[in-house]
Protein backbone atom coordinates (compact mmCIF):
# COMPACT_ATOMS: atom_id res chain seq x y z
CA UNK A 1 0.00 0.00 0.00
CA UNK A 2 1.36 3.41 -0.95
CA UNK A 3 2.31 5.73 1.91
CA UNK A 4 1.10 9.33 1.53
CA UNK A 5 3.39 11.02 4.04
CA UNK A 6 7.15 11.22 4.05
CA UNK A 7 8.91 8.10 5.32
CA UNK A 8 10.03 8.65 8.91
CA UNK A 9 13.51 7.28 9.55
CA UNK A 10 15.35 6.29 12.72
CA UNK A 11 19.10 5.71 12.77
CA UNK A 12 20.95 3.26 15.00
CA UNK A 13 24.57 4.30 15.49
CA UNK A 14 26.41 7.59 15.74
CA UNK A 15 29.81 6.94 14.21
CA UNK A 16 31.36 6.80 10.70
CA UNK A 17 28.75 4.81 8.76
CA UNK A 18 25.78 6.50 10.44
CA UNK A 19 27.21 9.87 9.39
CA UNK A 20 27.17 8.61 5.79
CA UNK A 21 23.60 7.36 6.26
CA UNK A 22 22.49 10.74 7.64
CA UNK A 23 24.15 12.62 4.80
CA UNK A 24 22.64 10.33 2.17
CA UNK A 25 19.13 10.45 3.66
CA UNK A 26 19.27 14.25 3.88
CA UNK A 27 19.32 14.26 0.06
CA UNK A 28 16.18 12.10 -0.27
CA UNK A 29 13.06 14.26 -0.61
CA UNK A 30 10.54 11.58 0.41
CA UNK A 31 11.94 10.95 3.88
CA UNK A 32 12.84 12.75 7.09
CA UNK A 33 15.24 11.59 9.81
CA UNK A 34 13.26 11.77 13.03
CA UNK A 35 15.52 10.08 15.56
CA UNK A 36 18.95 8.61 16.27
CA UNK A 37 19.85 6.04 18.90
CA UNK A 38 23.23 5.19 20.44
CA UNK A 39 23.76 3.42 23.79
CA UNK A 40 26.89 5.49 24.49
CA UNK A 41 26.03 8.47 26.67
CA UNK A 42 26.23 11.76 24.78
CA UNK A 43 26.84 10.27 21.33
CA UNK A 44 23.24 10.37 20.11
CA UNK A 45 22.74 13.88 21.48
CA UNK A 46 25.84 15.18 19.68
CA UNK A 47 24.90 13.36 16.48
CA UNK A 48 21.36 14.76 16.57
CA UNK A 49 22.69 18.27 16.99
CA UNK A 50 25.17 17.87 14.13
CA UNK A 51 22.55 16.60 11.67
CA UNK A 52 19.55 18.59 12.99
CA UNK A 53 17.63 15.46 14.07
CA UNK A 54 14.73 16.24 16.44
CA UNK A 55 14.95 13.21 18.77
CA UNK A 56 17.77 11.17 20.26
CA UNK A 57 17.81 8.07 22.47
CA UNK A 58 20.13 5.77 24.37
CA UNK A 59 17.41 3.10 24.54
CA UNK A 60 16.33 1.28 21.37
CA UNK A 61 12.88 0.30 22.63
CA UNK A 62 12.03 3.95 23.33
CA UNK A 63 12.96 4.96 19.80
CA UNK A 64 11.00 2.05 18.31
CA UNK A 65 7.94 3.11 20.29
CA UNK A 66 7.63 6.28 18.21
CA UNK A 67 4.77 5.54 15.74
CA UNK A 68 5.95 8.12 13.18
CA UNK A 69 9.13 6.11 12.49
CA UNK A 70 8.54 3.83 9.49
CA UNK A 71 12.08 2.65 8.66
CA UNK A 72 15.14 2.02 10.81
CA UNK A 73 18.73 1.95 9.51
CA UNK A 74 21.19 -0.24 11.42
CA UNK A 75 24.71 1.19 11.60
CA UNK A 76 25.79 -0.86 14.63
CA UNK A 77 28.70 -3.36 14.89
CA UNK A 78 28.27 -6.68 13.06
CA UNK A 79 27.57 -8.82 16.13
CA UNK A 80 24.51 -6.71 17.02
CA UNK A 81 22.76 -6.84 13.62
CA UNK A 82 20.62 -9.90 14.30
CA UNK A 83 19.47 -8.92 17.78
CA UNK A 84 18.57 -5.41 16.65
CA UNK A 85 16.78 -6.61 13.50
CA UNK A 86 14.55 -8.94 15.51
CA UNK A 87 13.54 -6.07 17.81
CA UNK A 88 12.79 -3.71 14.92
CA UNK A 89 10.75 -6.36 13.10
CA UNK A 90 8.72 -7.00 16.25
CA UNK A 91 8.02 -3.26 16.40
CA UNK A 92 6.68 -3.38 12.82
CA UNK A 93 9.27 -1.10 11.22
CA UNK A 94 10.99 -1.61 7.87
CA UNK A 95 14.72 -2.29 8.13
CA UNK A 96 17.93 -1.37 6.32
CA UNK A 97 20.91 -3.46 7.48
CA UNK A 98 24.42 -2.20 6.82
CA UNK A 99 26.94 -4.75 5.53
CA UNK A 100 27.91 -7.42 6.44
CA UNK A 101 24.40 -8.76 6.92
CA UNK A 102 25.09 -10.52 10.23
CA UNK A 103 27.52 -12.94 11.88
CA UNK A 104 26.39 -16.30 10.49
CA UNK A 105 23.83 -18.12 8.35
CA UNK A 106 21.67 -19.12 11.32
CA UNK A 107 21.26 -15.46 12.28
CA UNK A 108 20.46 -14.63 8.66
CA UNK A 109 17.60 -17.15 8.67
CA UNK A 110 16.23 -15.71 11.92
CA UNK A 111 16.29 -12.18 10.52
CA UNK A 112 14.63 -13.12 7.22
CA UNK A 113 11.96 -15.19 8.98
CA UNK A 114 11.17 -12.48 11.54
CA UNK A 115 10.73 -9.82 8.87
CA UNK A 116 8.49 -12.04 6.76
CA UNK A 117 6.38 -12.82 9.81
CA UNK A 118 6.10 -9.11 10.67
CA UNK A 119 5.47 -8.23 7.01
CA UNK A 120 8.22 -5.60 6.97
CA UNK A 121 10.84 -5.04 4.30
CA UNK A 122 14.36 -6.25 5.07
CA UNK A 123 16.80 -4.32 2.88
CA UNK A 124 20.53 -4.97 2.57
CA UNK A 125 22.70 -1.88 2.21
CA UNK A 126 25.05 -2.62 -0.69
CA UNK A 127 25.88 0.77 -2.16
CA UNK A 128 28.00 -0.52 -5.07
CA UNK A 129 24.75 -1.54 -6.79
CA UNK A 130 23.86 2.18 -6.85
CA UNK A 131 27.23 3.80 -7.50
CA UNK A 132 26.81 5.81 -10.75
CA UNK A 133 30.06 4.66 -12.32
CA UNK A 134 29.34 0.99 -11.55
CA UNK A 135 25.73 1.34 -12.71
CA UNK A 136 27.13 2.61 -16.02
CA UNK A 137 29.57 -0.32 -16.12
CA UNK A 138 26.73 -2.82 -15.65
CA UNK A 139 24.74 -1.01 -18.34
CA UNK A 140 27.49 -1.72 -20.88
CA UNK A 141 27.25 -5.41 -20.06
CA UNK A 142 23.44 -5.50 -20.06
CA UNK A 143 23.24 -3.81 -23.47
CA UNK A 144 25.59 -6.38 -25.00
CA UNK A 145 28.35 -3.86 -25.68
CA UNK A 146 30.94 -6.24 -24.20
CA UNK A 147 29.46 -9.46 -25.54
CA UNK A 148 29.01 -12.39 -23.17
CA UNK A 149 30.66 -12.02 -19.76
CA UNK A 150 33.85 -13.99 -19.24
CA UNK A 151 35.61 -12.48 -16.21
CA UNK A 152 34.67 -10.01 -13.47
CA UNK A 153 37.13 -8.30 -11.14
CA UNK A 154 36.56 -6.01 -8.18
CA UNK A 155 38.99 -4.76 -5.56
CA UNK A 156 38.74 -2.57 -2.49
CA UNK A 157 41.85 -1.61 -0.55
CA UNK A 158 42.92 0.79 2.20
CA UNK A 159 45.12 0.59 5.29
CA UNK A 160 42.55 -0.61 7.80
CA UNK A 161 39.11 0.01 9.32
CA UNK A 162 38.07 3.10 11.22
CA UNK A 163 36.49 1.46 14.28
CA UNK A 164 37.99 -0.89 16.89
CA UNK A 165 35.28 -3.53 16.59
CA UNK A 166 36.37 -4.41 13.03
CA UNK A 167 39.74 -5.58 14.37
CA UNK A 168 38.09 -7.88 16.94
CA UNK A 169 37.04 -11.08 15.16
CA UNK A 170 34.70 -12.02 18.02
CA UNK A 171 32.66 -8.88 17.33
CA UNK A 172 33.19 -8.64 13.56
CA UNK A 173 33.24 -12.33 12.58
CA UNK A 174 36.30 -12.03 10.34
CA UNK A 175 38.82 -9.70 8.78
CA UNK A 176 38.98 -7.86 5.48
CA UNK A 177 37.01 -10.54 3.60
CA UNK A 178 34.09 -10.19 6.00
CA UNK A 179 34.39 -6.40 6.09
CA UNK A 180 34.92 -5.55 2.41
CA UNK A 181 34.66 -8.82 0.50
CA UNK A 182 30.89 -8.71 0.97
CA UNK A 183 30.85 -5.71 -1.39
CA UNK A 184 32.49 -7.68 -4.18
CA UNK A 185 30.27 -10.75 -3.78
CA UNK A 186 27.04 -8.80 -4.13
CA UNK A 187 28.57 -6.68 -6.89
CA UNK A 188 29.26 -9.87 -8.90
CA UNK A 189 25.79 -11.29 -8.16
CA UNK A 190 24.26 -7.99 -9.30
CA UNK A 191 26.29 -8.00 -12.53
CA UNK A 192 25.27 -11.59 -13.30
CA UNK A 193 21.73 -12.05 -11.91
CA UNK A 194 19.99 -15.39 -11.91
CA UNK A 195 23.18 -17.43 -12.21
CA UNK A 196 24.34 -19.22 -9.08
CA UNK A 197 27.89 -19.20 -7.76
CA UNK A 198 29.03 -22.83 -7.67
CA UNK A 199 32.50 -22.69 -6.10
CA UNK A 200 34.81 -20.50 -4.04
CA UNK A 201 38.61 -20.62 -3.72
CA UNK A 202 40.39 -18.24 -1.38
CA UNK A 203 43.82 -17.30 -0.09
CA UNK A 204 44.06 -15.16 3.05
CA UNK A 205 46.94 -13.80 5.13
CA UNK A 206 47.50 -11.56 8.11
CA UNK A 207 50.41 -9.68 6.58
CA UNK A 208 50.74 -6.40 8.51
CA UNK A 209 48.24 -6.19 11.37
CA UNK A 210 48.88 -9.38 13.39
CA UNK A 211 49.47 -7.23 16.49
CA UNK A 212 45.92 -5.83 16.16
CA UNK A 213 43.78 -8.69 14.83
CA UNK A 214 43.42 -12.43 14.38
CA UNK A 215 41.58 -11.69 11.15
CA UNK A 216 42.80 -11.58 7.57
CA UNK A 217 44.16 -8.27 6.31
CA UNK A 218 44.75 -9.44 2.72
CA UNK A 219 42.63 -11.79 0.63
CA UNK A 220 42.25 -12.99 -2.93
CA UNK A 221 39.04 -14.93 -3.67
CA UNK A 222 38.05 -16.64 -6.92
CA UNK A 223 34.37 -17.36 -7.55
CA UNK A 224 33.01 -19.56 -10.33
CA UNK A 225 29.45 -19.17 -11.62
CA UNK A 226 27.46 -22.15 -12.89
CA UNK A 227 27.79 -20.92 -16.49
CA UNK A 228 31.59 -20.74 -16.28
CA UNK A 229 32.00 -17.01 -15.68
CA UNK A 230 34.87 -16.35 -13.25
CA UNK A 231 35.03 -13.52 -10.72
CA UNK A 232 38.12 -12.40 -8.82
CA UNK A 233 37.95 -10.22 -5.73
CA UNK A 234 40.93 -8.59 -4.02
CA UNK A 235 40.57 -7.15 -0.53
CA UNK A 236 43.24 -5.41 1.56
CA UNK A 237 43.71 -3.57 4.83
CA UNK A 238 47.39 -2.99 4.03
CA UNK A 239 47.28 -0.51 1.14
CA UNK A 240 48.66 2.94 2.03
CA UNK A 241 47.66 6.28 0.52
CA UNK A 242 43.89 6.16 0.87
CA UNK A 243 41.03 4.16 -0.59
CA UNK A 244 41.29 2.23 -3.85
CA UNK A 245 38.08 0.83 -5.37
CA UNK A 246 37.93 -0.47 -8.95
CA UNK A 247 36.22 -3.04 -11.14
CA UNK A 248 36.60 -4.72 -14.53
CA UNK A 249 34.34 -6.62 -16.90
CA UNK A 250 35.94 -8.79 -19.57
CA UNK A 251 33.54 -10.02 -22.23
CA UNK A 252 33.68 -11.99 -25.47
CA UNK A 253 33.51 -8.75 -27.47
CA UNK A 254 35.04 -6.13 -25.24
CA UNK A 255 36.40 -5.04 -21.88
CA UNK A 256 35.58 -2.19 -19.50
CA UNK A 257 37.51 -0.76 -16.55
CA UNK A 258 35.98 1.42 -13.86
CA UNK A 259 37.97 3.17 -11.15
CA UNK A 260 35.46 4.44 -8.63
CA UNK A 261 37.69 7.15 -7.19
CA UNK A 262 40.11 8.22 -9.89
CA UNK A 263 38.16 10.24 -12.41
CA UNK A 264 35.77 11.20 -9.61
CA UNK A 265 38.64 12.44 -7.49
CA UNK A 266 41.42 14.99 -7.40
CA UNK A 267 44.97 13.64 -7.35
CA UNK A 268 46.45 15.36 -4.34
CA UNK A 269 49.83 15.75 -2.67
CA UNK A 270 49.82 16.97 0.93
CA UNK A 271 52.44 17.02 3.67
CA UNK A 272 49.62 17.30 6.24
CA UNK A 273 47.17 14.78 4.82
CA UNK A 274 43.54 15.11 3.78
CA UNK A 275 40.80 14.68 6.38
CA UNK A 276 37.42 13.55 5.08
CA UNK A 277 35.12 10.57 5.58
CA UNK A 278 36.55 7.76 3.44
CA UNK A 279 40.15 8.81 4.04
CA UNK A 280 39.76 8.24 7.76
CA UNK A 281 40.46 4.67 6.68
CA UNK A 282 43.77 5.65 5.08
CA UNK A 283 46.94 7.68 5.53
CA UNK A 284 46.72 10.55 3.03
CA UNK A 285 50.05 12.24 3.68
CA UNK A 286 51.81 12.44 0.31
CA UNK A 287 49.92 11.48 -2.82
CA UNK A 288 46.27 10.44 -2.54
CA UNK A 289 43.00 10.84 -4.42
CA UNK A 290 40.81 13.50 -2.82
CA UNK A 291 37.12 12.73 -3.23
CA UNK A 292 34.44 15.27 -4.00
CA UNK A 293 30.73 14.45 -3.75
CA UNK A 294 31.92 11.30 -1.96
CA UNK A 295 28.51 10.11 -0.82
CA UNK A 296 26.98 10.53 -4.30
CA UNK A 297 29.91 8.84 -6.08
CA UNK A 298 29.58 5.80 -3.85
CA UNK A 299 25.82 5.67 -4.43
CA UNK A 300 24.58 6.19 -0.87
CA UNK A 301 21.89 8.81 -1.66
CA UNK A 302 20.72 6.74 -4.63
CA UNK A 303 20.61 3.65 -2.42
CA UNK A 304 18.53 5.33 0.27
CA UNK A 305 16.28 7.04 -2.27
CA UNK A 306 15.52 3.53 -3.55
CA UNK A 307 14.93 2.09 -0.06
CA UNK A 308 12.66 4.99 0.90
CA UNK A 309 10.74 4.52 -2.36
CA UNK A 310 10.33 0.82 -1.54
CA UNK A 311 8.82 1.68 1.83
CA UNK A 312 6.68 4.59 0.60
CA UNK A 313 5.34 2.84 -2.50
CA UNK A 314 5.53 -0.81 -1.38
CA UNK A 315 8.09 -1.91 -3.96
CA UNK A 316 10.49 -4.87 -3.94
CA UNK A 317 14.02 -3.77 -2.96
CA UNK A 318 16.91 -4.28 -5.36
CA UNK A 319 18.98 -5.74 -2.52
CA UNK A 320 17.14 -7.83 0.08
CA UNK A 321 17.80 -9.86 3.19
CA UNK A 322 18.02 -12.95 1.01
CA UNK A 323 20.83 -11.26 -0.92
CA UNK A 324 22.58 -10.50 2.35
CA UNK A 325 22.40 -14.17 3.34
CA UNK A 326 23.64 -15.32 -0.08
CA UNK A 327 26.65 -13.01 0.24
CA UNK A 328 27.35 -14.32 3.73
CA UNK A 329 27.28 -17.92 2.47
CA UNK A 330 30.01 -17.08 -0.06
CA UNK A 331 32.05 -15.31 2.65
CA UNK A 332 31.86 -18.41 4.88
CA UNK A 333 32.89 -20.61 1.94
CA UNK A 334 35.84 -18.30 1.28
CA UNK A 335 37.12 -18.63 4.85
CA UNK A 336 36.65 -22.41 4.65
CA UNK A 337 38.62 -22.49 1.39
CA UNK A 338 41.45 -20.38 2.83
CA UNK A 339 41.60 -22.72 5.81
CA UNK A 340 41.64 -25.96 3.84
CA UNK A 341 43.58 -24.75 0.80
CA UNK A 342 40.89 -26.31 -1.40
CA UNK A 343 38.08 -25.12 -3.62
CA UNK A 344 34.74 -25.16 -1.76
CA UNK A 345 31.52 -25.87 -3.61
CA UNK A 346 28.18 -24.19 -2.98
CA UNK A 347 25.64 -24.49 -1.47
CA UNK A 348 27.76 -24.34 1.68
CA UNK A 349 26.36 -25.20 5.09
CA UNK A 350 28.03 -24.79 8.46
CA UNK A 351 27.09 -24.34 12.10
CA UNK A 352 30.21 -22.26 12.81
CA UNK A 353 29.16 -18.99 14.44
CA UNK A 354 31.91 -16.75 12.99
CA UNK A 355 33.55 -17.19 9.58
CA UNK A 356 37.14 -16.54 10.70
CA UNK A 357 37.05 -19.83 12.66
CA UNK A 358 36.82 -21.78 9.39
CA UNK A 359 40.16 -20.24 8.44
CA UNK A 360 42.08 -20.18 11.72
CA UNK A 361 40.88 -23.45 13.23
CA UNK A 362 41.16 -25.40 9.97
CA UNK A 363 44.72 -24.13 9.43
CA UNK A 364 45.85 -25.05 12.93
Amino acid sequence: MKMEKKVGVGLIGSQFISSIHADALSRVADCEILAVMSPTKGHAKDFAKKFNIPHYFTNLELMLAKPEIDMVVIGAPNYLHCEITLKIAKAGKHIVVEKPFCMNLQEADLMISACKKAKVKLMYAEELCFSPKYVRLKGLLDKGVLGKPVLFKQSEKHDGPHADHFWDVERSGGGVTMDMGCHAVQFFRWLHPGVAIKSVYAHMTTSVHAHKTKGDDNAIVILEFEDGVTAIMEESWTKLGGMDDRAEIHGSQGVAYADLLQGNSIQTYSQKGVDYAVEKAGNTIGWSFTMYEESWNYGFPQEFEHFVDCVKNDKVPLVTGEDGKAVLEVIFAAYASAGSGKKVTLPFKTNVDKPYKLWKEEKH
